[in-house]
């Protein structure tokens, strides 16, 4: 037994070391997970949700924010308001088509006239301003946007809380004549409530400036509740409201059982606050079974699932994000989604007074590629122009295809001078690039240029205004020879 020992006592030495080696890393690694899954859900998860459902909102918005732009811009509306609003029927069968149309449950429209207030039905009142159900029109009539989403009780749909885009009607000069939009319910909140509490396992509530919760799903949140009369919620609610941006918010709050991580953030489009809990503990617990079942193995599997989880998660998002806003050609944003982050970069440029510029990009004579080389070739240019462009700029700067052989950059934080002398840079790259394209059949050379308008925001300027600079100054280069770029004062 002793000389057996002996022979083996390297074996055993080696296996007392690997077992304590083992256990050490094991426990090392299971404090290290806990404290590594509380951050993550606090830094990461949570927010992560947040994202999911604030992307939902946006995708949401996206589509009635076009409709209040076609109406407000629509020459049958201005023009019905200018002729002193004669054949009244008329403006309430168009907007009982919009509401048809686009599945909205309220359509409506506000003359600064006469103050009435039209919908889907006739008229519903006047609107005045001793009224204190009134005092949107009023607001929206001092704002120095184009339009506002709000979320409020639908005078026309029995006081049902609903979201509506309020879009400002100007006459062909500028002035303004009245307030049109719809509504749509919070049904979409509701069910992007349950499905991501039932998906995530993590308590999702929408709460007012004051506090109140509004929507919530199944949990200890309840509607009508105030988070500054919750236990534990309590003593965040003053961060909480305070809060006036849309970055996220990492808080805790104790319970008698648990601690529970709360994520808050604003959304600036509808003047509520998003929060996403979740009970430190039910993450914990799987984590401590495994840790006595398999310690080594169960880390391992757990670091690798999340891992494919915030990889499967981050594709599906960006697919998402890619089908609602970006040209197929080119993948660049498409118009529609441009004017949206146009919208967007104005408000920040008001609020933080850095210049603005835009900048409109137009092939020269492409129509004479399409007509001599073929379309294939003039989508081949396109592409080509689009990747040359997002390599030049830089990764503040949004480009979108404006429509045909037409581009659109915006570049924020940037004078007159400056953006410029990128464009120049940009044009001069363009045309040292060999747009040759390799086929089966033959080697076609061909050599491209572009001219550029540009133009800088001024205060309290529309969007129409700059483009319109911009497409004058576009217009001065292709005067004076294409292949240059010109800027309007």
């Amino acid at each position: 037994m002793r000389k057996l020992l002996k022979q083996y006592a390297l074996v055993l030495w080696l296996s007392l070391i690997l077992i304590a080696g083992f256990g050490s890393t094991a426990a090392v690694g299971y404090l290290a997970a806990r404290d590594a899954i509380q951050q993550g859900t606090a830094e990461q998860a949570l927010p992560l949700t947040g994202d999911f459902v604030y992307s939902a909102i946006q995708k949401d918005l996206l589509r009635p924010l076009i409709v209040s732009a076609q109406m407000a811009q629509d020459s049958f509306v201005r023009d019905w308001l200018l002729n002193g609003e004669l054949d009244q029927e008329q403006i309430v069968k168009y907007l009982r088509e919009v509401r048809q149309k686009t599945n909205a449950v309220s359509s409506y429209l506000v003359s600064d006239l006469s103050r009435n207030y039209y919908y889907a039905n006739g008229i519903l009142k006047t609107v005045s301003e001793t009224d204190p159900r009134d005092q949107w029109y009023y607001r929206v009539r001092q704002i120095k946007s184009a339009y506002e989403t709000k979320a409020d009780l639908d005078q026309a749909n029995r006081d049902n809380l609903t979201i509506f885009v309020n879009y400002r009607i100007q006459d062909y000069e500028g002035k303004f004549i009245g307030v049109t939009g719809i509504g749509f319910t919070v049904d979409t909140l509701k069910r992007l409530i349950d499905s991501y509490q039932q998906r995530f396992h993590r308590g999702i509530s929408f709460v007012d400036s004051k506090g109140g919760v509004i929507l919530s799903g199944n949990g200890r949140l309840k509607v009508a509740d105030n988070i500054q009369a919750l236990p534990g919620l309590k003593a965040l609610a003053a961060t909480i409201l305070a809060n006036k941006k849309s970055e996220s918010l990492h808080l805790e709050y104790k319970t008698e059982t648990d601690d529970v991580l709360v994520d808050a953030r604003y959304l600036p489009e509808l003047g509520w606050h998003l929060l996403v809990e979740q009970e430190s503990g039910g993450d914990l617990k799987p984590v401590q079974d495994v840790f006595w079942l398999n310690l080594a193995i169960g880390g391992a599997i757990t670091l690798a699932t999340s891992i494919l989880l915030l990889t499967s998660v981050r594709r599906y998002l960006r697919r998402i994000e890619q089908s609602a806003a970006t040209d197929a050609l080119t993948t660049l944003l498409n118009r529609q989604a441009f004017d949206f982050v146009f919208q967007q970069a104005l408000l920040d440029t008001e609020r933080s007074r850095q210049p603005l510029c835009v900048v409109l990009v137009d092939i020269d004579f492409f129509k004479k590629i399409n007509d001599k080389q073929g379309h294939l070739i003039g989508d081949h240019v396109l592409r080509e122009i689009a990747m040359i462009a997002k390599r030049s700029l830089r990764e503040s700067d949004v480009i979108c295809r404006w429509g045909g052989e037409e581009f659109l950059i915006l570049l924020k934080n940037c004078t007159l001078e400056k953006a410029t002398s990128i464009a120049e840079t940009l044009r001069g790259t363009i045309a040292a690039n060999d747009f040759s394209r390799t086929t089966s059949l033959a080697k076609t050379r061909l050599a491209v240029t572009v001219s550029m308008g540009v133009a800088q925001c001024k205060d309290n300027e529309s969007e129409d205004s700059v483009f319109e600079r911009a497409e004058v100054a576009l217009h001065q280069a292709k005067e004076n020879g294409r292949n240059s770029v010109y800027f309007s004062e």
